[in-house]
């Protein structure tokens, strides 16, 4: 059983990392959610970036 699970993971692993890894990019690159991510970089920069009182 140990044997099996090792040698799928072997054979399949890397494609199943890389297939993530692309669905994470066109995720992040879909313009759909360009608005998202530039509020959330933003709202860092407007609400920590003043000057402690």
């Amino acid at each position: 059983m140990h044997d099996t699970i090792v040698a799928f993971s072997k054979s399949w692993g890397l494609f199943y990392l890389i297939a993530l890894a692309i669905g994470v990019v066109i995720y992040a690159c879909w313009p759909a959610n360009r608005k998202k991510f530039d509020r959330a970089k933003k709202s860092i920069l407007d609400k920590d970036d003043k000057p402690w009182t």
